[in-house]
């Protein structure tokens, strides 16, 4: 059983770089393909970067030049930083993992979920 934690959000300043974390525990870290989704109410969950245990990033097209993701395998934590926040960014994260070789975008890959805080962006 995998969990997840997520942690850094509640608040992002518009243009001002923020990361949020997730930790990992309960599997091999390097077995997992770690993914950041987020969601707004109405909305589908939407892809925005994954990450292997080998460090191959993934992105969406949207986020390519705005955020980097990243992962420290030595800590099971995986990184969200995020270059110029938007107004628009505002939505519940979510880190997921899966350990299959489903596709990393489509969030029914992942089995795994954290609870998902909230962030708001504002100035």
């Amino acid at each position: 059983q995998v969990q997840l934690v997520e942690s850094g959000g509640g608040w992002m300043q518009p243009g001002a770089s923020h990361r949020l974390s997730c930790a990992v525990s309960g599997r091999t870290f390097r077995d997992l393909i770690v993914g950041w989704f987020r969601q707004v109410p109405g909305k589908e969950r939407e892809f925005l970067a994954a990450i292997s245990g080998a460090l191959t990033p993934y992105y969406s097209d949207s986020m390519l030049d705005r955020c980097t993701i990243s992962r420290v395998n030595a800590k099971n934590m995986v990184y969200l930083q995020w270059e110029s926040p938007k107004l628009e960014d505002t939505a519940v994260y979510y880190c997921a993992a899966h350990a299959n070789a489903l596709p990393v975008r489509r969030a029914s890959s992942y089995a795994s979920w954290g609870p998902g805080p909230p962030v708001t962006v504002s100035s």
